[in-house]
């Protein structure tokens, strides 16, 4: 009985961190479908201001994104510990206590921590910079000439 219980909560635990990588990945969906319509519409009206309006939305986006994958590493380090991974935390069956999962008790749990990860910087500083210089170029880019 024991060992179903356990299973039952590592599926509970699963099954949220599923939710947060879809929530994830529907907010890169977002950023991306912006930022074309956004360089679409430049490429129809010729307004070069269209080119910079993603930068703001896209760094709100990568907050939130930052925030859900913080969620998800919180929610495998219960998965973990249920698991019997790394057997830091005794957590009850059925319990997900998120609020043990801390920056200041193991660093990757920090927002800026997770916010400077490999896959959300590759991601998002690009459609930044992309914005940025093309509006740059777009304005100024007679000067090079």
């Amino acid at each position: 009985m024991e060992n179903e219980a356990k299973r039952q909560h590592l599926e509970f635990i699963q099954d949220v961190i599923t939710r947060m990588n879809a929530n994830s990945f529907q907010i890169k969906e977002i950023s991306v479908l912006l930022a074309t319509a956004c360089f679409a519409i430049y490429a129809a009206d010729k307004v070069s201001l269209m080119l910079l309006i993603p930068v703001l939305p896209t760094v709100i986006l990568w907050c939130l994104d930052t925030y859900y994958l913080q969620q998800e590493r919180k929610f495998r380090g219960i998965y973990e510990d249920v698991a019997g991974i790394k057997n830091n935390n005794i957590i009850k069956p059925y319990e997900m206590p998120i609020q043990k999962y801390t920056p200041d008790k193991n660093i990757k749990y920090g927002f800026l921590n997770v916010m400077r990860s490999q896959t959300l910087i590759l991601f998002y500083l690009p459609l930044i910079i992309l914005s940025i210089f093309l509006f740059v170029f777009v304005s100024y880019g007679c000067m090079w000439s």
